[in-house]
């Protein structure tokens, strides 16, 4: 028996198997499939994907044979990791000095045959082979041998979607961190700032209250607007924060009537005497976020407010199941919005009247319905008592 040499490029193999992480973990079908198939195609009892660390050939499938693991000195597929451009083709073992008397040949599992397509990473590593074993001399047809050349690429296919799914999770893990530290921030920042906002509010009207009669017209003016900016500027940090909360919420699914849960809404906010609202279809049980839910329409009914200029809002919510998606028409009596700004009411601090709004609402809206899966568009109806329609559509959840 001829032991393999150390290929050149040794340690930086190592490295570059060691980076896929794949050593030592448990069977999975993909590759248990292709060496079914590999053993199917070239005919053979046994067929593996064998890969060679610093003291073994480790198989992270293994069709036809018990073992998981061999040392890599009696190893084939080290010898086969050398000639990474060909595969290496034993006809009968024990005709071949290398291998003659190897026991994986004298014995158990009686390797005589042996084929092995090199395990190549795009970096020019062969980590391991994959490999077909018959117990009698045999050879391999051309279709055959492409047939396991093509296998082994996609071999490493599931390797380097494996490597990217495992950077993907770590960076969406990294971020989840990062956003969190962030929202911290924000909302520590957050309340150090509104408490100096109103500060600044108190003091000054403190001193319209106490120096009234010994302020000229142009002071009071002045106080009076740094009194209604401080107010502005605590409604957008009180708006940030929201928005804050909502882009980074826990996402729970449950069961809930739509209807009543609308109707909680304006209760809560005392907005009977605001609303005529008319539910189509809405006293129904559906599967979603409960609390998204609420915050989505508590900022759709407080923008009807603020910009339905009639004595009083008329609201007219449907609700339709489709294959996949619920659907569901939020229409006001507003005065419409001009086509041109459909797509730019959702961007953050983007607002149609800055004395109604600061421009948060909607954008809320539209992220925490995108993190449910769903998506908001908005169309300008002709009838002159519906105005605006808001359409909402979300996944259906299923148990």
């Amino acid at each position: 028996m001829i032991e393999a040499q150390l290929p050149d490029n040794e340690s930086e193999r190592i490295k570059a198997l060691k980076r896929y992480e794949i050593l030592d973990t448990i069977l999975e079908k993909e590759y248990d499939d292709i060496t079914r198939i590999a053993s199917e195609i070239c005919e053979t009892p046994i067929a593996l994907v064998s890969l060679i660390d610093p003291n073994r050939q480790w198989f992270k499938s293994h069709h036809g044979l018990d073992a998981t693991e061999t040392p890599r000195n009696v190893a084939f597929c080290a010898h086969a990791i050398n000639t990474p451009n060909e595969l290496l083709i034993i006809p009968d073992a024990s005709k071949d000095e290398r291998f003659k008397d190897n026991p994986l040949s004298t014995g158990n599992p009686n390797v005589i045959f042996y084929a092995g397509a090199p395990l190549n990473t795009k970096d020019g590593f062969s980590l391991g082979t994959l490999c077909v074993i018959d117990h009698k001399p045999r050879t391999l047809t051309e279709g055959q041998k492409e047939s396991l050349k093509a296998l082994s690429s996609l071999v490493i296919s599931q390797f380097e979607m494996r490597l990217r799914n495992r950077q993907l999770s770590q960076a969406n893990d990294k971020n989840l961190r990062l956003n969190k530290q962030l929202s911290e921030l924000v909302y520590s920042l957050s309340h150090e700032v509104k408490t100096e906002i109103s500060g600044i509010k108190f003091l000054s009207e403190m001193i319209q209250e106490d120096y009234a009669d010994k302020l000229d017209n142009q002071v009071s003016t002045w106080l009076n607007l740094i009194s209604s900016r401080s107010t502005n500027l605590y409604s957008i940090i009180e708006g940030l924060l929201d928005f804050t909360k909502a882009i980074n919420k826990e996402i729970v699914y449950e069961n809930f009537n739509l209807k009543e849960e609308l109707e909680n809404i304006k209760h809560l906010n005392n907005w009977e005497n605001k609303y005529v609202i008319n539910y189509i279809d809405c006293d129904i049980s559906i599967k979603q976020s409960k609390i998204s839910f609420i915050q989505i329409f508590q900022n759709l009914l407080s923008n009807s407010i603020k910009f339905v200029e009639v004595d009083e809002s008329i609201i007219s919510i449907s609700l339709e199941i489709e294959t996949d998606f619920y659907k569901i028409s939020y229409k006001n009596n507003s005065p419409g919005i001009e086509d041109k700004y459909h797509k730019k009411v959702f961007e953050l601090f983007e607002t149609l009247d800055k004395k109604k709004g600061i421009g948060i609402g909607l954008s809320i809206v539209r992220s925490i319905i995108e993190r449910l899966g769903g998506s908001i568009e908005i169309e300008n109806l002709k009838d002159e008592n519906l105005g605006v329609e808001f359409c909402i559509k979300f996944p259906i959840i299923k148990d």
